[in-house]
């Protein structure tokens, strides 16, 4: 018998079998955060924390959660504020636990602090705003650290060349590298890749991927505020800083696309621009913006975010392939379905899997079993695409993978100080300058 897709009944029970198979094969990563990390090497690793965000707050509790031998011994932020409500958190956790060692003259505020706080260290937290990124990068890898950095890893392409460069001194010196794009480290993420992989579901002929919300904080200007500190405190709304949403959140679901197809995009396009969101504490980023990325497959990849209350909230991933559709979701379970919308298969994550959680257990178990994790490269490029689209949205014009990795047009100075002029400024009534398609250069 036949079915609308042209296959019979027989073949059909042979994907549903195969498919089955090739998740229920699949070997996760399953080193656990105490005992099993320790079996090679049971010397205590010493932990530095740059940026001390409720982010960075966070990544250093799965990395003190991740060994049983780890000890925080520095922080950095650029804020004293920051920087003792963050140790306030973790020491209250962990102050019988012997994993707090920070002294007073170890807690480093300012544009500076990186450094002396990476020195001290064996293993690296980079969580800063991404600006920051690919220079703490390079400062902690030129000085033999393993790392640990959130996403995305740089705001304009003289960072993402700054990022390859020293992914490849990581490679040389042996070095682990994690990012933070923690749906490498989950469960029905993986599976499903492993299901794309293995050919059962054909090819990625097109997908959608969304971050659709109601938006973040906002922290307006305070009295007595230089500009520099302002845009600071309010970074998510400086394309220096931060990148913009599409960057900084959305990179998430680009990512997927990337990894599914295992391909990078040659080309994009899109539309964008502030409809909601766009006071002065707004900065000058969009509040939505749409993108077609464009794959040497040939695979067209529909993407979409956007930080408007009250709209359709939606994040995750859909994708269409030669022998069926696949939706993925972070918080859910992923889906499967044959070309007649039929559900194939449902997967989900086991009980208590925490993907945060286990990008850190791989990282300090590679460095206890001396092997090497190098997350830097795939980092680098998936950022590099969600700023390609940024750049299409920006200026309403095709933009090509080789003219935007190639430009030298830098958003985020490699040096700042308290007395160091901000990237941008407001004009006379506090409002940013706004790209405008057509008119903005992006490359």
């Amino acid at each position: 018998m036949k079915n609308m897709d042209g296959t019979n009944n027989k073949s059909r029970r042979k994907f549903i079998k195969n498919a089955s198979m090739a998740s229920g094969a699949m070997i996760l990563p399953s080193l656990g955060g105490h005992g099993m990390v320790n079996v090679f090497n049971e010397k205590k690793l010493k932990i530095a924390l740059v940026g001390c965000g409720g982010r960075g707050t966070g990544a250093a509790n799965q990395a003190l959660e991740a060994d049983d031998h780890v000890q925080l011994v520095a922080m950095a932020d650029l804020f004293e504020d920051q920087l003792n409500s963050s140790y306030g958190h973790l020491y209250d956790k962990y102050k019988d636990t012997g994993k707090i060692n920070v002294k007073d003259k170890h807690k480093f505020v300012g544009f500076e602090g990186f450094k002396e706080a990476i020195d001290l260290a064996d293993v690296v937290i980079l969580t800063t705003p991404p600006g920051f990124r690919p220079y703490h990068f390079a400062y902690a890898i030129e000085n033999d650290k393993h790392v640990f950095m959130e996403k995305p890893v740089a705001t304009d392409a003289p960072g993402i060349r700054k990022v390859f460069e020293t992914a490849k001194l990581a490679d040389q010196k042996k070095l682990n590298v994690v990012v933070g794009l923690q749906r490498h480290y989950q469960e029905n993420y993986i599976k499903v890749n492993s299901l794309i992989k293995g050919g059962d579901l054909g090819k990625i002929l097109s997908g959608q991927v969304y971050w659709n919300s109601s938006g973040v904080w906002v922290r307006q200007r305070q009295p007595g505020q230089s500009e520099l500190e302002y845009q600071m405190r309010n970074w998510y709304y400086f394309n220096w800083v931060c990148g913009d949403h599409i960057l900084e959140q959305h990179i998430h679901n680009i990512d997927i696309a990337n990894w599914f197809i295992g391909e990078y995009p040659v080309s994009a396009q899109g539309m964008g621009g502030r409809m909601v969101r766009k006071g002065p504490d707004h900065g000058e980023i969009f509040d939505h913006h749409f993108v077609e990325f464009t794959y040497p497959s040939g695979a067209v990849i529909a993407s979409q975010c956007r930080h408007q209350p009250n709209t359709m909230y939606r994040v995750g991933e859909a994708f269409q392939l030669t022998n069926g559709r696949v939706d993925t979701h972070d918080a859910g379970v992923a889906k499967i379905y044959n070309l007649d919308g039929e559900e194939i298969q449902s997967i989900g994550n086991s009980k208590g899997h925490n993907p945060y959680q286990q990008e850190h257990n791989e990282l300090f178990a590679s460095i206890r079993n001396n092997t090497v994790i190098n997350d830097a490269y795939n980092g680098a490029k998936s950022t590099m695409t969600a700023i390609m689209g940024r750049m299409a949205t920006y200026s309403g014009k095709v933009i090509g993978w080789d003219e935007a990795l190639a430009s030298d047009l830098q958003l985020m100075p490699e040096e700042l100080s308290w007395d160091s002029p901000t990237p941008t400024s407001p004009d006379e009534n506090g409002n940013y300058p706004v790209p405008v398609p057509g008119q903005t250069k992006v490359l």
